[in-house]
């Protein structure tokens, strides 16, 4: 594939829309496609793509269609139906379903494109929508190394490390085990930055320490400016879709059996900020959720 390869790209959200627009500056012919069309309508507007009425167009006109939805029954209803990628498929076509969503439900995803004649790679990606931008994303890619290396040259426009996980599955599983890790740093970091300042350390010299110490991971430094102006940034990952991620980390521990007692109070504190109305903002306003708990607190 070269950057002749035609591209569809299911799903416009914060994460897919981000990719539209970096396959473009790549010089990808990219179609778009959103449940909600001006969400469409306004990346293609920036972006010069084109926008498809159904996904069944999207994937009828592209060798590639990339699949970035929000849940298990977003990616479902966007496969099935008269209207829906599997419909529209062509022999050969690659379907790479970047979604967050249950590995149970990705091999069924794979089962319907692979018997309409498609192939499937199962490809969550790990980052931030400035990752997608920088062409940063760890692409955690599942199914047959030979299918991998078909979409390896629309992959490296989107992903700086692409990892081989394994057999169909394998990606989905491996995308829970990292959110299970970012979830608790993002719970962490919240908590010792509202500690730091309650207990009278100034805010940046806080956040300079986590990011220059052990701790310095990565989304430290690309989330550093929702951390310091939570109000006044963009939100990249909102806390509805963390709680949803939050409830595939515990399904998945369940069924293999593992205890994940710090998940289990991370999601309790995700499910506390969702009742005070936190769902459209983003993951790192938990910190000023639990600003907002200690001023309840010190009033009561």
């Amino acid at each position: 594939m070269t950057e002749a390869t035609r591209v569809a790209v299911i799903g416009t959200g914060n994460m897919g829309g981000a990719m539209v627009g970096r396959l473009r500056a790549a010089g990808f012919p990219v179609t778009a496609w959103n449940r909600t069309r001006e969400r469409a309508d306004d990346v293609a507007a920036r972006s010069g793509a084109t926008v498809a009425g159904t996904p069944r167009e999207a994937t009828g006109t592209s060798d590639v269609v990339i699949v970035s939805l929000s849940n298990d029954e977003a990616d479902l209803a966007a496969h099935e139906g008269r209207d829906g990628i599997v419909a529209g498929l062509r022999r050969g076509t690659v379907v790479v379903d970047t979604s967050t969503i249950d590995p149970r439900t990705t091999l069924r995803l794979a089962e319907m494109v692979r018997g309409a004649g498609g192939v499937h790679v199962d490809c969550p990606v790990s980052g931030s929508v400035s990752s997608v931008e920088a062409g940063t994303l760890t692409a955690l890619a599942a199914g047959d190394a030979g299918d991998v290396d078909r979409v390896r040259p629309v992959l490296e426009h989107l992903s700086g490390k692409i990892f081989h996980i394994g057999p169909t599955g394998t990606g989905a599983t491996m995308k829970v085990a990292i959110n299970t890790l970012l979830i608790a740093i993002n719970q962490g970091l919240s908590e010792a930055y509202v500690l730091a300042e309650a207990a009278g350390i100034d805010r940046g010299t806080a956040y300079d320490v986590f990011e220059a110490g052990a701790t310095g991971a990565p989304f430290l430094k690309y989330k550093r400016g929702v951390f310091e102006h939570p109000d006044d940034t963009p939100v990249a990952f909102t806390l509805g879709l963390v709680n949803k991620d939050a409830d595939l980390v515990l399904a998945l521990a369940e069924r293999v059996g593992v205890p994940v007692t710090q998940a289990q109070a991370n999601k309790a504190a995700i499910a506390a900020a969702l009742d005070d109305g936190y769902a459209e903002r983003d993951i790192s306003t938990m910190a000023k959720h639990l600003r907002e708990l200690r001023s309840r607190s010190s009033r009561g």
